[in-house]
């Protein structure tokens, strides 16, 4: 660093922990790899700081303002790199995708002309769910209550091997990934990782509804359409 001073950050930093800066430094001076000094501190304990440059320019031969020049950039560095790193780990928001006015113009078209119900259970069918006409249909309607003030909730009970899970996932493929999340199960504090709205408007899906009874009453309330699969008790 400097041209003089090489710094090395052994085994890196904490990005956690935003009240102090704990590094394990090397400093070497003028390419002298034999002359290293080695220290343990947190940058931000003025102490130890003051305790590492008077060590390390007695150490080196190095000027103790020079010195602190230096560790106090180190330190500004670092600070930028953790927040780069947390910024870059933050989950990216999926892309909204946003209708073309000639796609718009064929949906309210499609939406507006008679029949509707039956041409969208035909539609179904068309996308290889056979002999399920009329779950599909009342699953597939729930699912779009998601973009609804009060969308609606789907619970499938039966015997383990009766195709709950089946229809499920292959009516779920009708809806644009961006606008659905897949669950296997939900624990107790599950919606405590959500943000406000990130579940608005978004369609739930939820595998396994067993051992979930105190999450019922949040998922009641939250702006999301769900749909869930389990066996009959």
């Amino acid at each position: 660093m400097d041209g003089k001073l090489h710094i090395t950050v052994l085994g890196g930093i904490k990005l956690t922990g935003f009240d102090r800066l704990k590094v394990t430094l090397k400093i070497v001076c003028g390419g002298n790899t034999n002359r290293a000094f080695r220290h343990n501190l947190d940058l931000y304990n003025s102490v130890h700081t003051e305790q590492l440059i008077e060590k390390a320019g007695d150490a080196l031969d190095v000027a103790t303002a020079e010195l602190a020049g230096v560790i106090s950039r180190l330190t500004a560095a670092l600070e930028d790199y953790r927040t780069e790193r947390l910024e870059a780990m933050k989950p990216k928001q999926a892309e909204k995708k946003q209708l073309t006015e000639a796609e718009r113009k064929t949906a309210l078209q499609y939406l507006k002309a008679p029949g509707l119900l039956g041409r969208t259970r035909q539609a179904i069918s068309a996308s290889g769910i056979v002999g399920e006409e009329v779950n599909s249909l009342i699953a597939y309607l729930i699912y779009t209550s998601r973009k609804r003030n009060t969308p609606l909730h789907l619970m499938c009970l039966g015997p383990s091997g009766t195709g709950k899970t089946w229809l499920q996932e292959r009516v779920s493929e009708l809806i644009p990934e961006e606008d659905k999340l897949e669950i296997t199960m939900l624990s107790m504090n599950a919606f405590y990782y959500f943000g406000k709205d990130e579940l608005k408007n978004k369609l739930l899906l939820i595998e396994d509804m067993d051992g979930a009874d105190n999450v019922l009453y949040p998922l009641r309330n939250c702006k999301a359409s769900a749909g869930s699969a389990r066996p009959s008790p």
